[in-house]
């Protein structure tokens, strides 16, 4: 089973303001013992929406706006990536995340369960991505 833990943006995330070092070092512990523990599948920072654009899809087409967008709530500054044999195990490393914004600091992650390649059984044209699965090992 996979989770994504989502780390949900922040002003400061949006100003591209670095974590400090306390905190990366306590992020690096944390992602290091998942890694440890054969679970992290990925994790990386994502910089501003202000670098970022949004494509828009309605009947007349498609449009791209530029950000940078204003509610933060809605976006996301992060995640990592993991791979477990259940939820319970995957709610158990997510109670051990490291508040995003440092301790003491109001902060949300969210995380959600990935789809599998199985959950789609039966709905045509899903051998495509079954095969593009297969490519990458």
């Amino acid at each position: 089973m996979r989770f994504m833990i989502i780390v949900k943006a922040t002003a400061e995330t949006e100003q591209g303001c670095m974590p400090t070092a306390a905190l990366m070092a306590e992020m690096g512990r944390y992602h290091e013992e998942l890694a440890q523990a054969g679970v992290l599948l990925d994790g990386s920072g994502l910089k501003p929406t202000a670098q970022g654009w949004r494509v828009r899809y309605a009947a007349g087409g498609r449009t791209v706006t530029d950000g940078p967008f204003t509610e933060t709530k809605e976006l996301i500054a992060g995640y990592t990536l993991i791979q477990v044999r259940s939820r319970d195990e995957a709610l158990e490393w997510t109670r051990r995340f490291p508040n995003p914004r440092g301790q003491g600091l109001e902060a949300e992650i969210e995380v959600r369960q990935l789809f599998e390649m199985e959950d789609f059984a039966g709905i045509e044209g899903v051998e495509k991505f079954t095969s593009l699965d297969a490519m990458r090992g």
